[in-house]
This record gives structure tokens, sequence and C-alpha cells, in this order.
């Protein structure tokens, strides 16, 4: 029985995902800030919950032992994060930091710990939840974006270290997903001088011409057990019918065209 690591599973896409493993008669570690809120994952077969909080390096680690405890690790699968919108003069220094220890730095430290292990077994698989966002940049995400960007960069330099300990590593970049991430795994920022256009951002995301449309966690989960079980040398998978469209378009019209498409009003049509 193979056996995967997950971060951030209370939710969303984790959750989804650590019930697919299990139906699949995978292992799940699943991990979260809060294991006593959950009430569902607890009752599933093959499916253990640490607490983990990947911002604490101590309960980084207390957690990495206790699922070392368990049994092998076969796929760390680094999901936990959440999203920053609004203008960068609205972010306050917590707000910016706060997300590059959640997005970034929680997804380097947990690998730190684990690579270990993996090194030991002498191979596993990494996977990285980024996003569409990690390949494409929109309005008012400057700092979402950085951190979305920053994993897809490290991943790829990764894989050249990690190829000689036969360990691959992925990473999975959802466009929209159905779940409470406008709201539960949000964070906002607002400032006068670009209320106006930052409202229609905003309005966007309920715009059916949106370029960002919502598939549901269950169908992206399915890209992240496709991805762990396909054993191609590929580093990234696009997941979901909007990201693929959104990325081939940028490929497509090219990435200064793309960028100008935005600027010229692609989301703040009247």
């Amino acid at each position: 029985m193979k056996t995967i690591f997950i971060t951030g599973a209370s939710s969303g896409l984790g959750k989804a995902t650590a019930r697919l493993f299990a139906s699949k008669g995978w292992k799940v570690i699943a991990t979260m800030r809060n294991p006593k809120k959950e009430t569902e994952l607890n009752s599933l077969d093959n499916i253990h919950i640490l607490e983990l909080d990947v911002t604490n390096e101590a309960s980084i680690q207390k957690a990495a032992d206790a699922a070392i405890s368990i049994g092998p690790i076969n796929v760390i699968f680094n999901n936990a994060g959440y999203g920053l919108t609004g203008p960068l003069e609205a972010y306050t220094e917590e707000q910016i930091t706060r997300q590059f220890a959640t997005n970034v730095l929680g997804v380097i430290r947990v690998t730190k710990v684990l690579l270990p292990h993996l090194r030991q077994n002498k191979g596993g698989l990494i996977l990285n939840t980024t996003s569409i966002g990690g390949l494409v940049a929109f309005p008012f995400s400057s700092i979402y974006h950085a951190t979305k960007w920053a994993i897809e960069g490290w991943s790829e330099s990764m894989s050249f270290e990690l190829a000689m300990h036969g360990i691959k590593i992925k990473t999975i970049s959802p466009g929209g997903i159905a779940t409470d991430f406008m709201s539960r795994s949000l964070d906002i920022g607002n400032h006068d001088a670009y209320t106006s256009l930052f409202n229609k951002w905003l309005a966007s995301f309920n715009n059916a011409d949106s370029p960002l449309q919502f598939s549901s966690p269950d169908s992206i989960a399915q890209v992240v057990y496709d991805a762990a079980i396909d054993d191609k040398d590929q580093l990234r998978y696009l997941a979901g019918t909007d990201a693929i469209a959104t990325y081939n378009n940028r490929l497509k019209v090219g990435a200064e065209d793309f960028r100008r498409s935005i600027t010229k009003g692609l989301f703040y049509k009247d």
C-alpha cells in the first residue's frame, strides 16, 4: 500500500484528494491546522489525520516525525495555501509576509524536512499545488502570483537535483476551483486609489465571460492522482478547462500580447 502525505487537507482540493487516494487503496496522511474540527476524513478508512501548520517549523518537524512513524511515504502533496488579492499599496507587511510564509516557505520547509526520508527510500514524488496564476498573471494579485511563480521556478530547479536520487517533482496548476477559496481562503486588501477598478476585478469572478471558470475539487483531484501514478517525466500539469484554455491562449498569442489584452479590458468590460 502506497502512502501520500497531504498538506491543507481540511477543505477543497486537499480534502478531495485525500478522499480519492483513500478510495484507490492508498494510505493517506491528511494534515491540517485544526484536526479537532474535522468531521469527515476521520471516519474514512486508510486516512490518518495529523496537525500541521506549514508556517511553523516546529509543527512541520512534529508532523513529519509522526508521519514517518506510520510508515514509508511515497508521495508528498504540498497543497496548503491561500489567495491574496488587492493592489500592492493596500497590503500590510503582515499580509505579505504571511502569504510568502504559507505559499512558498511552507512548501519548501515541508519538502526539506521529508526529503531525507525519500532519499533513504531511494525514490518518491513531490507534488506542489501552484495555480494557473503560476504561469500567467492577472491584475490585483501581485503577491499571490509572486508566490506561485516562485514555486514553479523552485520546482523546476529542484527537478535536477532530485533526479540523481530517483525522486520526481511535479506541479499541479488549477484554474478556478468551486470551493470556499473566495471566502475562507482569500485575503483581501483595498485602497481608495484603486477601488473602482478593483471592484470590477472582483465582479469578474461571477462573469460568464471570464476566463476563470470553476471546476469541481474532485475533477482537479483526479489530475493530482493521474500525476501521481503516470510515471511520466513531466513537470507541469494544468488542471481544469479554464487553466488549459488560458495557458494555451498565452502560448498562442505570446506573453506580451496576452498581457496587453488584459490591459485593454479583458476583465473590465462595462
